[in-house]
């Protein structure tokens, strides 16, 4: 058991991201803009993480209220702590607790980013056009959905394949376009179709590391470093060598029909 009360224990986790996920701040503030020019009363964000985005959407939407959802206890702590800095602590409720089968709807506005997975059944697997349909089922007539989901910018080759994440076959994701497909099949209208850019991935996939790289090159003989150093090789390289420039992320607003 390590018993040291150094800062140095164990490595930091994700204190250098901004938004879990390839998403800058130019894109965002671009989709909170829509999304408050719509004037929700309430919003609910899935997979919500620490809830920048929604934090983000409180502020420029000053007459919502808002609900995160999420099972990472620590992330969620983070995002309270954020709402009580920024004075939306009466406005905001973030809560430890699954996504699937959720009654928190319907609601104005629904984000769900890379966070779709979470309302499917586990024993079925992750099925976008099952996570469409849900979202459709939690959100009012007429309000907004903002959908961050994967897709494959190119059919992904066997060695890409071979250098993703176990098990990785090209079922795991369908094109973009077969994507916004399943959105309008589900009941939605796809107001707004962006994608991740490579300047977005390389930000997220380089921050997301970061601080434990440093740890690490910090700490090479630490008891935790062979096992993180494992673990952070093992995620680069299934970057690098797999799904970088063959895995996007479509960023979907989605107006609900009436």
């Amino acid at each position: 058991m390590i018993t040291s009360d150094s800062s140095a224990d164990l490595p930091p986790r994700l204190g250098s991201l901004v938004f879990h996920g390839p998403l800058s701040d130019a894109r965002a503030t671009r989709m909170i803009e829509r999304l408050a020019a719509t004037a929700p009363a309430d919003v609910l964000d899935i997979g919500c993480g620490w809830g920048e985005l929604l934090l983000r959407l409180l502020e420029a939407a000053p007459d919502a209220k808002g609900a995160g959802i999420d099972i990472n206890g620590e992330d969620l702590a983070r995002g309270r702590a954020l709402a009580e800095e920024r004075g939306l602590a009466d406005r905001v409720t973030f809560v430890e607790e699954s996504a699937l089968g959720t009654d928190r709807g319907p609601v104005d506005a629904i984000l769900c980013l890379g966070s779709s997975q979470a309302l499917c059944d586990p024993e079925q697997g992750h099925d976008p056009a099952v996570a469409l349909r849900e979202l459709r089922r939690l959100v009012r007539p007429g309000g907004r959905v903002v959908l961050g989901e994967g897709f494959w910018e190119h059919t992904p080759t066997e060695a890409e394949l071979a250098g993703m994440w176990p098990g990785a076959n090209t079922g795991d994701h369908r094109s973009l376009d077969a994507l916004v497909d399943l959105a309008i099949e589900a009941g939605f209208r796809p107001a707004w179709i962006e994608t991740a850019s490579a300047e977005e991935w390389e930000e997220f996939e380089s921050g997301y590391r970061y601080d434990t790289e440093v740890w690490l090159a910090a700490h090479p003989d630490h008891p935790l470093a062979a096992e993180t150093r494992e673990r952070v090789d093992r995620q680069r390289s299934q970057w690098l060598s797999g799904y970088r420039r063959a895995l996007g992320i479509a960023y979907l607003t989605l107006v609900a029909v009436a």
